[in-house]
């Protein structure tokens, strides 16, 4: 049924409210199950590594934020290509989404190659460079290069997987990542406990998983795509060199929608790691605790990032077939199913953030602290939801710079310079209650640029070169 909708959206047809919310809930719960199956799988790990002991624990946690930053800067190059072939599947020129995506597999492979170097060259210098005490450098930094080697796998996987859902695929890309979750699972507990590799153990387990989704989820782009299958509708003549070759027009619209994504991910990264160098001088127990309470909270906002990936591909198709109205209803619809769940998975995460803790970590200090910062950051969850799926739309439209800008200055001029003021008197307390200010602060602000703001004006013109 999702399809038959989006066909609705491609060639001008009217759509019912009904009809509207049904196309975005049916695009969401992929995925959405795809997001949460993501976080149990990062609580398992986290788990399974916080049973080695607080230590273990700490020296992932350091260096977490800035394997986040690599991701970030990967997924910016992916979805500087990815919404250009969306907007082309929304204008119907099926050939110049396939272009696309000819020039982002040489692009993105490219870019990933570039940043694994850069981890492998800064891996041993990165925990000093944290904060990080001597008893936890040598697992954070071997934990940190073993991730930016595999990095070429979650660049393919990202792509693959952005590709897919920008042509209205959401199923399969979700269905390979909640594979992805069981395998990583299965390779962390063998590396992990099995081969007693610990912390090493943790990254040879996510990286073996990634591999094998990155393959799987490039056979059925590739292969098994109607529309983007670039070698299941070879033209007889077969598949030329010469058409994966970069050119200036493909790669500098990706520019324009990637550059403001990537600049965002650095400075918003490198935010997220002085946020790290803050927390670092109160312990290793609040290293640890912050790091869980991390990946706790990611229960409560992986819905909203499902949503936000179906507004994106609606927004996309919707500019690209030039459905102005269209499009503006369905990204409000979507930002307002955004908040209604994650509204209610903040009251839930509140409740029951004590139990979550205690499932990550036996430490009783561990589990207090978490769970305190979990309940400052339940008040959030609203205003965090209008932040992500707004963005999900802005990236759908290309609108990339302004949001970026905006996210900075609220990053910066708001969450890191409470937490710095804050985390002297009130610890770790201090540091989230400086967070749940700023994810209200710019909900808020995101939802009057969905109002107010021009962000549907096209940024692609979707005709044949």
């Amino acid at each position: 049924m999702g399809k038959d909708l989006l066909s609705y959206i491609r060639n001008g047809k009217t759509m019912t409210r009904q009809e509207k919310l049904r196309l975005i809930v049916e695009l969401s719960i992929p995925s959405i199950l795809a997001q949460l199956s993501a976080t149990v799988m990062f609580i398992i790990d986290a788990a399974m590594v916080g049973h080695l002991g607080e230590k273990a624990t700490a020296a992932i946690g350091l260096v977490e934020t800035t394997t986040w930053l690599m991701g970030g800067l990967g997924s910016a190059v992916n979805m500087g290509f990815s919404v250009q072939v969306a907007h082309f599947i929304g204008a119907n020129d099926f050939e110049s989404a396939r272009r696309v995506l000819r020039q982002s597999l040489v692009c993105s492979t490219l870019w990933s190659l570039m940043l694994s170097l850069t981890g492998i060259a800064i891996h041993s210098y990165l925990p000093y460079w944290l904060g990080g005490s001597a008893d936890i450098a040598h697992d954070a930094s071997l934990y940190f290069v073993l991730i930016g080697i595999c990095g070429i796998f979650f660049q393919m996987e990202g792509l693959a997987g952005s590709m897919l859902k920008c042509s209205g695929n959401m199923k399969i890309p979700s269905a390979l990542n909640i594979l992805m979750c069981v395998m990583d699972v299965v390779f962390n507990y063998l590396f992990i406990y099995t081969f007693g590799l610990g912390v090493m153990g943790a990254a040879l387990g996510t990286g073996a998983a990634m591999f094998v989704t990155a393959v799987l989820m490039l056979w059925f782009l590739l292969w098994r795509s109607d529309i983007l299958g670039i070698f299941k509708l070879k033209k007889p003549d077969g598949e030329h060199l010469e058409w994966y070759v970069p050119k200036s027009d493909v790669v500098g619209t990706a520019f324009k929608i990637g550059a403001p994504m990537g600049l965002q991910h650095v400075l918003m990264g490198s935010a997220q790691i002085v946020s790290t160098i803050i927390v670092a001088p109160l312990g290793t127990v609040a290293i640890a605790a912050n790091s869980l309470a991390i990946t706790v909270e990611s229960l409560c906002y992986m819905p909203g990032y499902g949503i936000a990936e179906a507004a994106t591909t609606l927004v996309g198709q919707g500019i690209g077939a030039g459905q102005r109205l269209l499009t503006r209803s369905l990204a409000y619809m979507s930002v307002g199913l955004g908040i209604a769940v994650m509204t209610v998975m903040g009251v839930l995460m509140g409740v029951f953030a004590p139990e979550l803790m205690s499932l990550m970590s036996p430490v009783e200090n561990i589990v207090a602290e978490g769970a305190q910062a979990l309940r400052i950051e339940a008040w959030a969850e609203p205003m965090f939801a209008a932040a992500i799926v707004c963005n999900g739309v802005f990236i759908g439209a290309g609108d990339t710079l302004k949001p970026a800008i905006m996210s900075l200055a609220s990053m910066w001029g708001v969450r890191l310079t409470l937490a710095a003021w804050l985390a002297r008197d009130y610890g770790l307390r201090g540091v989230w209650t400086a967070m749940a200010t700023e994810l209200t602060f710019r909900g808020l602000i995101f939802l009057a640029r969905l109002w107010k703001g021009n962000w549907n004006k096209r940024l692609i013109q979707t005709t044949k070169p």
